[in-house]
């Protein structure tokens, strides 16, 4: 029994109260409720305080309530004890029959198990990683590429239509000075004080040279024009090719110079100004985002007639709703905390609600240790910690699920040496450890030609199994609560205390038959429970992007 449906049945036995006059509720009875684990397992295996938020509004006591709750559920056959504690709480203890039959759920269900439809028809646009195509990835991209990719994966679960976006911006100075940088590289000048640094621009300036040679004939201008595209086509394969690998996929990579090839900025322009809030002042057009808290009005189009940076971001932002988009999900990195309003603002002047057309979540910055030092330099980049690098450092896995394991608005520290440790103090060796034994436990029962065909759930009836079954039986309000709060760290937490309810459960109950022992009911119980304990696993791991090894 998980504890929605352990939920419905109290609503049921409300309902039945309703009806035969024993309760009248103000304002009707909910048409959901939660049930908790209480922190002391003592007092029961799930507890509810519906009573004491119901009780009032039926004209009683919360406890006389409680009382007549209680009579209620002890009728059913899933529940083998309903205990009334304090001001009104309600402890239950579910049948072992009734929680067993949580591993036969999850093994009909498989991959599909901890999804929900909590978000159905929500489209959700999540904009991840906004980077330029002038250098490596480095490591604050790092953090959102692992956060944002299951952040994406966890909403996707609760049922939301999720697209998963890399804004490229390659529009601005910045792009004329990374030209500007190559071209210098390419004919082993000074490289401009303001301009790209670091081995890789002379390695990118040597290969776009070999492959077009033809590009040093060229007039000085057309060159740096020319050093700038094939750059800008390179640098971005290689940034696709890291995310790649790092197992982040996008489902748009989104040009900022579309938006201004393609008119997109003189159309939201027009949107803008018909919902009545821009002005002209200096020959400037300004959008009044201080009617919507933002610090102060913002430029949309300089006195010369050049759009600004916030007319992107402005457009940008019409673009996302037109696409159908009901929810906007911005990640920006710490230095960014001044984005906030003005995007919210953004959102309030084009018509929508700031408080859920559009949200913007801030990721703290990330040290990283190796050695005991502080990881500063690049070999390539020179001044910035890359992607390829930390990859190279700790390993797709480790660093994935590390950044993942913790909230994004707070600063990290992590140290190379301690996440790649192969000791149980290591939350992702841990985890991926808990599977590995999983794994291991089912290949000995196949060898042993035991076949998972039937079990008796009611055999399922040790105090850790009754542990493991609870906890597996969270998975799916867990990965629900970690999409409506976009906390896809919860998600790691979760998968460490359920293996250590595995574990737990593994020293106290034998699983396997020893030596010449007869195949009894038991081991074919604790096996379904092992079987579904993988399948969590399994599928907790791989929203987080993480794999599931079966041996380690």
């Amino acid at each position: 029994m998980t504890p929605e449906q352990l939920a419905e049945k109290i609503l049921q036995a409300l309902a039945a109260l309703a009806a035969d006059g024993t309760i009248t509720v103000e304002g009707g009875l909910p048409r959901e409720l939660k049930v908790e684990r209480p922190k002391n397992p003592e007092h029961g295996d799930y507890a509810t305080n519906v009573a004491m938020q119901l009780g009032k509004r039926a004209g009683m006591n919360p406890r006389a309530f409680a009382e007549l709750l209680a009579a209620k559920l002890q009728g059913d056959e899933a529940i083998t004890a309903v205990e009334i504690a304090g001001p009104g709480f309600i402890n239950l203890r579910v049948a072992a029959d009734a929680q067993g039959k949580v591993a036969q759920a999850i093994l009909d269900a498989g991959a599909a198990y901890g999804s929900s439809d909590s978000l159905q028809g929500r489209a959700i646009n999540v904009e991840f990683i906004s980077a330029n195509p002038t250098g490596p990835l480095h490591l604050g991209h790092t953090r959102w590429a692992a956060v944002g990719d299951a952040l994406a994966r966890v909403l996707a679960a609760a049922g939301a239509s999720v697209s998963r976006e890399f804004y490229i911006n390659d529009r601005g100075n910045q792009m004329d000075k990374f030209g500007a940088s190559l071209q210098a590289a390419a004919h082993g000048h000074q490289i401009p004080e303001d301009g790209y640094h670091g081995e890789y621009i002379l390695d990118l300036a040597k290969q776009i040279v070999e492959e077009v040679p033809d590009i040093l004939t060229l007039p000085e201008d057309e060159q740096v024009i020319a050093f700038r595209e094939a750059g800008y086509e390179r640098q971005l394969k290689e940034q696709q090719d890291q995310l790649e690998h790092f197992r982040t996929k996008f489902d748009v990579w989104f040009s900022e110079r579309s938006l201004h090839e393609q008119d997109g900025v003189p159309h939201a322009i027009q949107k803008l100004r018909d919902q009545g809030h821009l002005y002209e002042a200096d020959d400037a057009l300004w959008m009044r985002t201080t009617d919507f808290t933002d610090d102060k009005d913002r430029v949309l189009i300089r006195s010369n007639g050049e759009p600004t940076y916030f007319a992107s971001d402005a457009a940008y932002y019409v673009n996302k709703r037109e696409r159908g988009f009901e929810t906007c999900i911005y990640m920006l990195g710490a230095d960014h905390h001044g984005y906030v309003n003005r995007l919210k603002a953004i959102a309030a002047c084009a018509g929508d609600d700031p408080e859920h057309n559009i949200e913007v979540l801030i990721g703290q910055l990330v040290k990283i240790l190796k050695g005991g030092e502080e990881m500063k330099l690049s070999k390539r980049a020179g001044t910035i910690v890359t992607l390829a690098e930390l990859v190279e450092e700790g390993g797709v896995d480790a660093l994935r699920y590390t950044l993942c394991r913790y909230p994004t608005d707070s600063p990290l520290t992590l140290d190379i040496e301690e996440m790649t440790r192969q000791a149980s103090e290591n939350p992702v060796y841990y985890v991926q450890y808990a599977h590995a034994r999983l794994a291991s436990i089912l290949r000995n029962a196949d060898e042993l030609g035991i076949k998972l065909d039937e079990f008796d759930p009611g055999l399922l009836s040790h105090e850790r199994e009754g542990d493991l079954l609870r906890a597996l039986a969270e998975f799916p309000r867990v990965v629900a609560t970690a999409a409506e709060l976009r906390e896809p760290h919860r998600i790691a937490r979760y998968l460490e205390d359920t293996a250590s309810a595995f574990h737990k459960f593994y020293d106290s109950c034998r699983v396997l038959p020893r030596g010449d022992e007869e195949v009894e009911p038991v081991h074919k119980a604790r096996l379904t429970l092992v079987s579904a304990t993988r399948t969590v696993l399994a599928n907790g791991l791989d929203l987080l992007g993480v794999s599931a090894p079966e041996r380690m």
